[in-house]
């Protein structure tokens, strides 16, 4: 038997005149793919010269063809020059067309503005008005920004949402990214109370992700998060009358502070059932910096409540707007069990 050649990065898939390229389904290329079709690196710069049938869109990734690239042409643009790039053969974590080989694009997905105008969040400029899309990458990626494409980096990429065929940061990750880069007041509010009213994330994830980019040191961001939390309550307080008159739930008093006779305040309700001594709390501490001081004031609260035979019941927005009909089934439960406990002590019940 004679030698097998042995299969390298850089050897030809199978020769392809640059001419029979421009026909087949992939008008975006990397350099190293072109190689492997057998195209050298001086042909592709004799045909991506100025008036010359091809383009350089970004360092190693060449259009083939001429004039504007459109706003796919340029997401996906980016996500060749971020990707790392496999060997022939390999199997990739995110399948895609092709021979196996090319771009392996678990490693790079788009966020900033540009992942919230592929998301449809409301106040997102339009692609073809994006100067630079930013594109997120492992934090060991050794890559600089260039042309349209501005590299962000991370310790753990988060798991992409596919929108249109391309891989997208979710909604929080993708507005932190973006708030980075903006110091006006007005886009920032704007793009965090959309985000939100449009049911795309919920304000926890958000402050979650604004924490953990270092950003709410910055004044303009603080006040966004105060529109954006009272925002966040008003959506959940919707949510928690719906899910009271949607499943059958006898009516509650809303917006209450209990208090002991002639004693303090035994904190505020979002609901409460006086005769069966039943409360919902809506859960926003994850709102909050403060998350441990705030949670030791719930616990705190609770203790207190339950001491005196009142039952508590958290809801957070996000199981409000996820299973309502479970929600309601909890609150139930709670109201129903009301027969089997002792009385509750007596408390003064006071519209907060």
């Amino acid at each position: 038997m004679g030698n097998v050649p042995v299969m390298t990065h850089d050897t030809p898939l199978s020769p392809r005149p640059p001419h029979d390229l421009v026909t087949g389904p992939e008008r975006l290329l990397t350099s190293a793919r072109l190689r492997a079709y057998g195209v050298t690196a001086a042909e592709t710069a004799e045909h991506c010269r100025p008036g010359g049938p091809w383009q350089q869109l970004l360092p190693g990734v060449v259009l083939l063809r001429p004039g504007p690239p459109t706003s796919q042409e340029r997401l996906h643009a980016v996500l060749l020059y971020a990707a790392r790039e496999r060997a022939p053969g390999a199997v990739p974590a995110q399948p895609g067309p092709g021979d196996g080989s090319g771009p392996d694009r678990s490693e790079a997905m788009i966020t900033g503005l540009a992942a919230l105008t592929l998301h449809g969040v409301a106040g997102a400029p339009p692609l073809p008005s994006l100067d630079v899309i930013d594109v997120l990458v492992p934090r060991q990626r050794r890559l600089r920004s260039a042309g349209c494409a501005r590299i962000v980096r991370t310790a753990a990429l988060p798991g992409a949402r596919t929108v249109t065929g391309v891989p997208v940061a979710p909604v929080a990750r993708a507005l932190a990214d973006a708030v980075a880069g903006l110091t006006d007041p007005g886009p920032v509010r704007r793009l965090l109370t959309e985000a939100v009213r449009g049911g795309h994330c919920e304000p926890a994830a958000v402050v979650r992700e604004l924490r953990r980019a270092r950003l709410l040191s910055r004044p303009h961001v603080v006040d966004a998060v105060e529109s954006l939390v009272a925002e966040g309550r008003a959506l959940a307080e919707e949510r928690l009358y719906r899910m009271v008159r949607e499943y059958g739930l006898p009516e509650p008093v809303w917006n209450v502070d209990l208090r002991l006779p002639g004693g303090p305040s035994l904190g505020g309700l979002d609901a409460y059932w006086p005769e069966q001594a039943v409360a919902v709390a809506l859960d926003t501490r994850a709102h909050r910096q403060d998350d441990d001081a705030l949670w030791a004031r719930y616990a705190a609260q609770r203790e207190r409540l339950e001491g005196l035979g009142i039952t508590v019941v958290h809801l957070t927005p996000r199981k409000l707007r996820d299973c309502p009909e479970h929600q309601a089934v909890v609150v139930r439960t709670a109201l129903m069990a009301a027969n089997d406990r002792e009385p509750a002590g007596y408390v003064v019940v006071l519209p907060r």
